[in-house]
């Protein structure tokens, strides 16, 4: 029933505008001037205090609207109440990043965000990204489109991809950081320049917005790139894989439609999917 399909998104992306709302709050409008910090899979992998925090935050309002959802984010894994598996064509499944970019919410530096999509059966439904250090809120609903503060975003014109800007990202492991630099280096004559902001959901809005014209990056997780992903697509961005299969969390390169198989073309060639 497309009206009743309708509503759901509506409810879910209301849902999600809540959740980040409050999470915002949380770790920015009331950071705190110290908190504790730890590490994870690498001595450059961190996690705060405030990491689990917003989770717990974010978890507790889709919770109050939605009980009988699955909730799955980066600091506490999935629920371990909620019935059924994440993903299910008969479930909403959430995928929560209470903190993508915690290098940068560790140093105060721009560039974190709190990544929320809803997804059914594996497909994103509704999605929100709040960068709280630039004021922005990014959303989309699959098939209706995507907004920044309620403008709606849609690609402009591609440049020729020697005057592309691309962003992109790095492993936390370093002998994989290093292959990654090498295949940077030989990328980096071949297009405009590049950028590395540090947060993989931003990344992804930032095509959709025109401040990058194109992302590519390997070793994501679902929470990294569930939102994003749809925010970017629903504004014209191309979505893919680095080796020319569709796009998924350990493979994702998103650009205009008109330059994406020349430079996934490019990217295989120098490697950039065997780091």
């Amino acid at each position: 029933d497309p009206t009743s399909e309708h509503a759901l998104a509506d409810e879910l992306l209301a849902v999600a505008h809540a959740a980040a709302a409050a999470a915002v709050a949380l770790i920015h409008t009331r950071r705190p001037a110290a908190f504790a910090v730890d590490l994870k899979s690498t001595p450059t992998d961190m996690v705060t205090e405030m990491d689990t925090a917003s989770e717990r935050q974010i978890r507790s309002i889709i919770g109050a609207h939605r009980p009988d959802d699955v909730v799955v984010g980066e600091e506490g894994g999935r629920d371990e109440g909620a019935a059924g598996e994440p993903d299910a064509v008969d479930r909403v499944t959430w995928w929560v990043d209470p903190i993508d970019g915690t290098t940068n919410y560790v140093y105060d530096h721009p560039g974190y965000n709190v990544s929320i999509a809803a997804t059914i059966g594996g497909r994103t439904i509704a999605a929100v990204v709040a960068d709280p250090t630039h004021a922005r809120t990014y959303s989309a609903i699959a098939g209706r489109g995507a907004w920044c503060d309620g403008r709606p975003l849609r690609l402009g014109a591609a440049a020729p991809l020697d005057r592309a800007l691309v962003a992109t990202g790095f492993a936390y492991d370093p002998a994989r950081r290093g292959r990654q630099g090498a295949v940077l280096a030989q990328l980096l004559p071949q297009v405009r320049d590049i950028r590395r902001m540090g947060a993989a959901a931003l990344d992804l809005c930032s095509v959709a917005a025109g401040r990058v014209d194109a992302y590519y990056e390997v070793g994501l997780a679902m929470w990294d790139l569930a939102a994003g992903a749809l925010i970017a697509g629903e504004a014209g961005a191309r979505l893919g894989s680095i080796d020319g299969g569709p796009v998924r969390p350990d493979s994702v390169l998103v650009a205009h439609p008109d330059h994406f198989d020349e430079l996934q073309q490019l990217l295989a060639s120098l490697g950039a999917d065997a780091v």
